[in-house]
């Protein structure tokens, strides 16, 4: 059973930041993609960043150049750093990892519970 634990949300005032942490665990064999998404209230989830095995980034362009997207592959975990928060930042965030659970089967994505970041004006 895989599961995807995220921490570091929270409340933040315009122009601060937060880290978010999410570290897979349970039987991995390899974690191809990891990221981020989020849902704001009222509207579809979107992308905010991923991150390859080998660190290649992709960001949002509403995040690129305030986020930095960072993994940790020893500990199966992935951070997002969160600099010159606007109002608009603020939504669930929720991890995603696309996981190999044994060497012989296909990858499946998985999903963290969702953390709240809310950023006040």
């Amino acid at each position: 059973q895989v599961q995807l634990v995220e921490s570091g949300g929270g409340l933040a005032q315009a122009g601060e930041s937060l880290r978010l942490s999410c570290a897979a665990s349970g039987s991995i064999a390899s974690i191809s993609f990891m990221g981020w998404y989020r849902q704001a209230p009222g509207k579809q989830r979107e992308l905010v960043a991923t991150i390859t095995e080998g660190s290649i980034t992709n960001y949002a362009s509403s995040v690129r150049g305030r986020f930095t997207i960072s993994r940790d592959n020893a500990k199966n975990t992935v951070y997002l750093q969160m600099n010159s928060l606007k109002p608009e930042d603020t939504a669930v965030y929720y991890c995603w990892s696309l996981i190999q659970i044994t060497t012989f089967s296909g990858q499946l994505v998985y999903w963290g519970q969702g953390t709240q970041v809310t950023v006040s004006s």
